[in-house]
């Protein structure tokens, strides 16, 4: 039964079934704290726990999974394509506004840990946490982070900003749908976007966006600013 369990088929196809039914609750509740990535999330994690089943052996049984999510980071330069006529008229407000939230987000993180007392490791593992776990762990892992730590802070970052992103938004009195939309891009990365994507066309265009620049810009600035801020 164990092995099973431990099946590359079994283990692979368990992950997509639970995120399809994760999305068809979510779809049928529209409640934010049912979101289907979180669902997944808790769903395998008590699974590996109960089955005691190693996350490397899991990792290895869906590697096909983590290919795929790489790929889709390539597909982001379609978004850029898409939105070339929207940026000849703004180009400089959004390269600042990409620059910012990708400082803001680095610096931020950084000395917030560093005042709780956080080891170089740890800072370096957490910096990367606005932009997709592709390019995250691509970023923190050479640097010497760690990557499993920077995976699931990234995942906690997008979760929060699916959740409450646009509530946050709405209080400041943020309104224009590009601006709520470069928002959740910059801040919450993928699963920002994807909430992004519910609230209108607008919205959802330049969250892709605002997500594509954040990790070009943090896969660049990381590593100078690393050498500098701790």
């Amino acid at each position: 039964m164990k092995t099973l369990l431990e099946s590359d088929l079994f283990l692979l196809t368990l992950t997509v079934g639970i995120y399809c039914l994760g999305g068809m609750i979510y779809r049928r509740m529209r409640t934010t704290l049912l979101h289907p990535v979180l669902l997944t999330f808790l769903a395998i994690i008590v699974f590996l726990k109960t089955a005691d089943i190693d996350y490397a052996r899991y990792r290895e049984a869906t590697s096909v999974l983590d290919f795929a999510l790489g790929m889709s980071v390539v597909a982001l330069g379609y978004l850029l394509y898409e939105q070339v006529e929207r940026l000849r008229g703004s180009l400089l407000p959004v390269c600042i506004s990409t620059l910012a939230g990708c400082l803001a987000g680095i610096v931020s993180v950084v000395y917030i840990a560093s005042a709780f007392g956080a080891e170089r490791t740890i800072l370096t593992s957490i910096a990367p946490k606005s932009v997709t776990v592709p390019i995250a762990v691509s970023v923190s892992g050479p640097l010497g982070g760690i990557v499993s730590i920077t995976s699931v802070v990234v995942f906690c970052v997008g979760i929060f900003g699916s959740i409450f992103g646009e509530w946050i938004l709405r209080r400041c009195g943020v309104t224009d749908p590009e601006a709520r939309g470069f928002a959740l891009g910059s801040a919450a990365h993928g699963i920002g976007t994807a909430r992004a994507i519910e609230l209108g066309a607008a919205e959802g265009a330049l969250s892709g966006l605002a997500m594509a620049l954040m990790g070009l810009a943090t896969a660049l600035l990381l590593p100078f600013l690393e050498k500098y801020l701790y």
